[in-house]
């Protein structure tokens, strides 16, 4: 792994310097100077065709997505209509019945529709769009995904990315657009209905889908972390208990409310998710929690058996991964691209055999490789395409699979693209004089983290191991870490390398403060850890 600097010991007021030139762009915005909902095009024209529908009683659906982004909005949706005393009917598609999004599966249940409001989905649904207008139904759609060179014909489309919308921020997700949409139709209903209640959601469904924790997604996430609890909802208390915390950060949503709600789409159906979201008393939402969890260590135990399988399955002469499974669970193959691409350090496309011998599968992008530009370039073989700059669904034939492959790699050639690895969340060399809680606080200003604007990572060399412990069933290590006699524990995750006590290393770590018992101690992550 390289470096993206010279390997520069650093200050702490020369990691003040660098987080804060992150900002630089954008700025930090703050809840109160968002972007009017009428930057977005087709907004006005939505709510309208909404407030004329509700006048009319006329029966209108939403159609969401599996994902949390898409259970989100439908729960924004819903809780917003519940809250002016009106009903909504949704349908979340079902990944293994359904297929992603508003497809010609889903259109049997609309029929009988005036009004159809898809939330983070529906702007590659060109088929269904047809079908829908030459059956007199109106449709919505509201998607923040790539707009086709063909888009679908559609009363109306709100959609940052369309050439015509003036909407500042180009990289937000379906929930902030659902978000917006409720705010309009607050203004034009003349309700005044605190939507701020909804922004916690938002904020996971933002952290979920990857976004950019800058600009509005910054203070957005930023004011939905610090009231998570103000509003007492029944979900968020009890995702609170459960994680045993009275202040949820970015990493609690990232690393364990995200995989936990998108649990549900990937075994069973999502719809559980949005049960739990819907929960009306603090006892349903722990009853639906504990659904979801159950869900969730099923999805862990499967996740485990197919990375394990696809790791010793890639071809590493390739540039890009591509690795299939005749039998692996559908639901997991995001996930399992990320682990592989992270830990082999390419981008990676995992593919199940379904029955109709179509191979189907999640790619994600790893290094510095534009997956969705890459296979853009080889659409014309595929069955399904769709996704954004790092993640990416397909389908395709098995007899195109073997050129699909060679295509890739070819394209990946050609775009100049290099596998050679430098991360750039390493600011540089940090020494263990520097480590304390000032520093823990400093880094902290800086939160929320995620993608766009990453935990700050460290290398510090020449580190002895004083003390070794294997956690869980021994793929988890904690350590004592000792440089300048000052000593830290420090956690390496998934690793059952072996190390000895004495041994001297090299490590990759973010710093941590570990509050256990009402007592604070400073814990490091570690990313990598090498023997010197």
């Amino acid at each position: 792994m390289k470096l993206n600097n010279k390997q520069k010991i650093l200050t702490p007021k020369e990691i003040e310097e660098i987080l804060t030139r992150r900002f630089q762009k954008d700025g930090f915005l703050n809840i109160s100077n968002l972007p009017n909902p009428n930057l977005f095009k087709d907004m006005q024209k939505a709510t309208k065709r909404i407030l004329n529908a509700i006048k009319k009683r006329e029966k209108i659906v939403v159609i969401g997505d599996y994902d949390v982004d898409g259970v989100v909005s439908v729960a924004i949706l819903k809780l917003f209509f519940s809250e002016i005393g009106l009903p909504l009917t949704h349908i979340i598609p079902n990944r293994f019945r359904h297929g992603y999004g508003l497809s010609r599966a889903i259109f049997e249940n609309i029929r009988d529709y005036n009004l159809v409001i898809t939330v983070d989905n529906g702007i590659s649904s060109v088929e269904t769009a047809e079908l829908c207008a030459k059956n007199g139904i109106d449709l919505i759609i509201t998607d923040h995904h790539l707009v086709p060179e063909k888009k679908p014909k559609a009363y109306a489309i709100i959609n940052q990315k369309q050439k015509e919308c003036i909407f500042p921020y180009k990289e937000i997700c379906g929930a902030e657009i659902t978000w917006y949409l409720i705010a309009s139709l607050n203004i034009a209903l003349n309700r005044k209905v605190d939507i701020r209640k909804y922004l916690p959601l938002v904020a996971i469904a933002t952290i979920a889908d990857m976004m950019p924790l800058l600009h509005i997604n910054r203070a957005i996430v930023k004011f939905g972390l610090k009231y998570f609890l103000k509003y007492q909802t029944p979900p968020l208390l009890a995702l609170s208990r459960l994680l045993n915390k009275e202040q949820i950060n970015s990493d609690d949503i990232a690393f364990f409310i995200a995989p936990l709600l998108n649990s549900a789409g990937r075994i069973k159906d999502a719809q559980y998710a949005l049960d739990f979201l819907m929960s009306k008393n603090l006892n349903e939402a722990i009853e639906n929690l504990n659904t979801l969890t159950e869900f969730n260590k099923q999805r862990k135990e499967i996740e485990k058996n197919i990375t394990k399988e696809a790791m010793n399955s890639a071809d590493l002469r390739d540039n890009i991964l591509v690795i299939k499974g005749e039998d692996w669970h559908e639901g997991v193959v995001g996930i399992v691209a990320s682990r592989v691409g992270r830990a082999l350090k390419k981008p990676t496309i995992i593919l199940t055999k379904t029955a109709d011998n179509i191979y189907k599968g999640s790619g994600r992008s790893f290094t510095e490789c534009n997956i969705f530009k890459v296979v853009n370039s080889s659409k014309q073989l595929l069955e399904k395409f769709g996704g954004h700059d790092s993640a990416i669904g397909l389908s395709l034939k098995s007899e195109n699979l073997e050129k699909f492959k060679k295509e890739l790699n070819r394209t990946f050639s050609e775009e100049n693209y290099s596998n050679e690895f430098i991360d750039q969340d390493i600011l540089g060399e940090l020494d263990f004089i520097y480590i304390n809680f000032n520093l823990i606080n400093l880094i902290d200003k800086f939160e929320p983290f995620g993608e766009g604007n990453r935990r700050p990572k460290f290398t510090t060399k020449n580190v002895t191991i004083s003390n070794i412990k294997l956690l869980g069933k021994g793929e988890h290590q904690k350590f004592s870490l000792t440089k300048q006699n000052i000593t830290f524990e420090a956690l390496l995750f998934r690793d059952n390398r072996e190390f000895k006590i004495g041994q001297k290393v090299n490590i990759i770590f973010t710093i941590h403060k570990n509050s256990f018992n009402q007592k604070n101690k400073i814990q490091l992550i570690l990313d990598d850890i090498k023997e010197v």
